[in-house]
């Protein structure tokens, strides 16, 4: 195994290394495009099932949508294809002949859909539409960085249409709670739910509201967005209804997303120099068993007893895996820790003496994350330790997070926090001010919190009275 970088030396390397030595991920041979392995794509499976499961709850179904989009349907919204043009894919030739109309491969699916609701909806009674994809989507990116940056990535997008704006705005809210409830229950990542200012809004949005997480090193990752499209897009597609009064109005719509970027944040926002940490909610792997003997007649006890545990926990739910391998103990422990397992039982020819295993928590390193149980009720109790493990690692990232983020009432103030941490700053939302800020700090206005104490204050490049305030960082 190769060694990892201290996040402390290289925090970039360390994530890298991280992806590598887990076995996540490896680097595709088109530019900008990675390829996930096993081990990486089922921690982005269990979350994504997860989300899935929030999202039915709320009444929402899946479907899919194509690949390809007619150029000009990107065109039929000026701020939509303004936005996205440099970012964009396009096929001119198929089977071999010049194509008649471009095809965009997909960049996001609101205009297709919104084609395509256009064609479902005639009557309030059609309303609302609650749809969402699971897919892959291109955007054109030189720079790769596995999870973070790539030009085809994975997500989820969903798309509504309702009747009035009050309903796509309660939509809209809903599943910035949806997305903040999946980031601090599901992958124990505390995020501060907000608005984006106008330059950081999506193109075609009226609004964006956003989720921002915290990275170990300080940084920003925009999380998820929702997105309050008002009727831009269904102007755009004649996405009309006929209301209750008999008259024909346009559909109020939204869309949200969520990318595999949040398997980055996940990374990023609990591993430490060994390696991952991973929430026992998503991780592949739950509890890993290691065998422990030197003797060749100790092997046949402790390989019955390792198997029987096995299939207890199995039986019990739980996602485990019996390390076999003809490695040494310290080789496996190793490996156990880099990938992020949250619990490791460790069984020896004592253990089966006292009818008992031994537990570590990937969480808590060394002795004090050490304890032993009876064999009698151990996947009750795992399960416990398994919460309390969730519920530690969500402490922890919480209590990191309000370390680092600073009230400032001045621009010097602002200056000196993001370059180390987050800052809290009055500003007014004037993309100006945005880029006056990003220019001289390289920090970028991540959102206004929901959450605004309502005090007024002066903004701190132009000294208006502002009763908001936003947060700056330096991001992903």
């Amino acid at each position: 195994m190769g060694k990892i970088t201290p996040r402390s030396t290289d925090y970039s390397e360390w994530y890298l290394d991280v992806i590598r030595e887990a076995d996540m991920a490896d680097y595709a041979p088109v530019r900008g495009c990675i390829v996930v392995k096993p081990y990486g794509w089922t921690l982005y499976e269990n979350m994504r099932d997860l989300l899935d499961r929030r999202f039915k709850d709320t009444g929402h179904s899946n479907a899919a949508f194509p690949l390809f989009i007619p150029m000009s349907f990107l065109q039929k919204e000026a701020h939509h294809v303004e936005g996205f043009s440099p970012e964009l894919a396009v096929v001119t030739v198929g089977g071999g002949e010049q194509l008649e109309e471009p095809l965009v491969v997909r960049p996001t699916s609101e205009t297709i859909i919104g084609y395509m609701y256009a064609q479902w909806i005639k009557s309030y009674r059609d309303l609302p539409v609650l749809i969402n994809q699971w897919n892959s989507v291109v955007r054109w990116e030189k720079r790769t960085k596995p999870f973070l940056r790539t030009m085809e990535f994975y997500w989820q997008e969903g798309h509504t249409a309702h009747a009035n704006h009050a309903e796509s705005m309660e939509e809209v809210m809903r599943m910035l709670e949806v997305y903040h409830e999946h980031a601090m229950v599901d992958c124990a990542l505390p995020t501060i739910k907000g608005r984006k200012s106008k330059s950081e809004r999506f193109a075609g949005a009226d609004n964006t509201f956003s989720i921002e997480g915290m990275m170990g090193d300080k940084k920003a990752l925009q999380s998820a967005t929702s997105h309050d499209l008002g009727q831009n897009f269904a102007k755009a597609f004649e996405m009309k209804f006929l209301d209750r009064d008999n008259t024909e109005k346009f559909c109020w719509t939204t869309s949200w997303g969520l990318s595999w970027r949040l398997t980055g944040a996940v990374i990023m926002a609990h591993g430490d120099d060994t390696g991952l940490r991973l929430p026992p909610k998503i991780a592949p792997i739950q509890v890993m068993i290691v065998p422990i003997y030197k003797k060749p007649e100790e092997k046949v006890g402790v390989m019955a007893v390792a198997d029987d545990v096995f299939k207890t926990l199995k039986a019990a739910g739980i996602r485990v895996k019996l390390d076999d391998r003809e490695e040494t103990p310290g080789f496996k422990f190793y490996d156990c820790e880099m990938r992020g397992i949250p619990v490791r039982v460790e069984i020896g020819p004592r253990d089966i003496q006292n009818n008992s295993v031994l537990l570590a928590r990937r969480d808590i390193p060394g002795k004090p994350g050490k304890t032993i149980v009876s064999r009698d009720g151990l996947a009750d109790a795992i399960k416990t330790l398994m919460d309390a493990i969730q519920a530690n690692l969500l402490a922890q990232a919480e209590a990191f997070q309000k370390a680092n983020i600073r009230e400032v009432n001045s621009y010097d103030e602002l200056k000196a926090a993001v370059e180390d941490g987050w800052a809290l700053a009055p500003v007014i939302d004037d993309p100006a001010v945005d880029a006056k800020i990003k220019e001289e700090t390289k920090a970028t206005n991540r959102n206004f919190p929901l959450e605004q104490d309502g005090i007024e204050r002066k903004c701190i490049i132009t000294g208006q009275p502002t009763r908001e305030r936003a947060i700056f960082a330096r991001a992903y």
